[in-house]
């Protein structure tokens, strides 16, 4: 099968592609033939060798992606040849032909959602959903701001919001962007890369603020999303490229607060709340996956450039 493999960290040259054997699943482990693989700008700071925690090289990048079981390891229960899932978590890596994984890291993929939709679906909704309700509190009525809402997360975050009835405002960098974003069910929508915006947010809230505003890029960000914020109001990093300095006492005039988040710190009874509630909603079409750019696998190099240069506009999915 083809795979990609990373042998050194570095930029997204080090992307190589090679025919290496088709793993052998392990007890208790899942065999997954993956026809579509998700690529997530985690992908890219993991392969550049700055995230927290480091894979052990060789390695083939991808947490998320979609297909069928094409196998399993003793002791797997409640599974089947055949069933078609998504991909949350991968212990071999997504971008290939084929992937090993836990069972807790693959999901049943509901009727009528497509391959390449199930490959957007893993990190974009649970970390919509992990920011929008365990780590932001968010609660019916309340107004949220979506930094940068055009790309995987922030079109699941607009969905899950306006599914929990949240009013809902977005930004985006393009006008195809700024169409997309609307389209998916944001009241307001605004562009990030004109002059003003900022003053455009906060008279869409009549001067009282958004609740809570979900950070794509906080080195940018961060300092202005104090400034409009509601009293009480809450931030939550879910992106950054660099460092970033605030001033505090723009947190303790409103009592506000700032918090972080990866995805891979939810515990495991929080993830299984959140692909719970993500299941139903795809079951009821109301969480639909927004597909942007297909390329193939051999185009990793390609999509990782991409994907860090923007604009976004939907999941970016490579086709094995």
């Amino acid at each position: 099968m083809k795979a990609i493999r990373v042998k050194q960290f570095g930029g997204p040259e080090v992307l190589e592609v090679e025919e290496v054997p088709v793993p052998i699943p392990g007890p208790g482990q899942v065999l997954v033939r993956v026809f579509a693989a998700g690529v997530n700008p985690v992908d890219t700071y993991i392969r550049a060798g700055i995230f927290p925690s480091k894979p052990r090289l060789p390695y083939t990048p991808g947490m998320d992606g979609a297909g069928e079981i094409a196998g399993m390891g003793r002791g797997v229960r409640g599974l089947k040849l055949g069933m078609h899932v998504y991909i949350t978590a991968s212990l071999s890596g997504t971008y290939a032909g084929y992937a090993i994984c836990d069972p807790s890291g693959i999901q049943p993929l509901p009727r009528g959602i497509s391959y390449e939709q199930g490959a957007a679906i893993g990190i974009p909704y649970a970390t919509a959903w992990q920011a929008l309700f365990h780590k932001g509190q968010a609660r019916r009525g309340e107004t949220v701001l979506i930094h940068g809402a055009s790309g995987g997360v922030g079109i699941a975050a607009i969905q899950t919001a306006r599914l929990a009835g949240l009013r809902v405002l977005a930004t985006a960098g393009s006008s195809s962007g700024l169409r997309l974003v609307k389209k998916q069910g944001a009241h307001a929508v605004f562009n990030h890369c004109k002059k003003g915006y900022l003053e455009k947010v906060m008279a869409s809230t009549r001067g009282r603020g958004v609740n809570l505003i979900l950070e794509m890029l906080a080195n940018v960000n961060l300092e202005r999303d104090l400034n409009l914020l509601s009293m009480r109001g809450r931030v939550v990093v879910i992106g950054c490229r660099g460092t970033v300095e605030i001033n505090p006492r723009l947190m303790m005039g409103r009592d506000s607060s700032v918090t972080g988040m990866l995805i891979f710190n939810a515990t495991e009874n929080e993830k299984k709340k959140i692909f719970l509630a993500i299941h139903r909603g795809l079951k009821s079409k109301k969480l639909w996956p927004v597909i942007g750019k297909k390329m193939r696998l051999t185009h990793a190099v390609q999509a990782h450039r991409q994907i860090m240069n923007g604009p976004a506009a939907g999941k970016m999915i490579l086709i094995p």
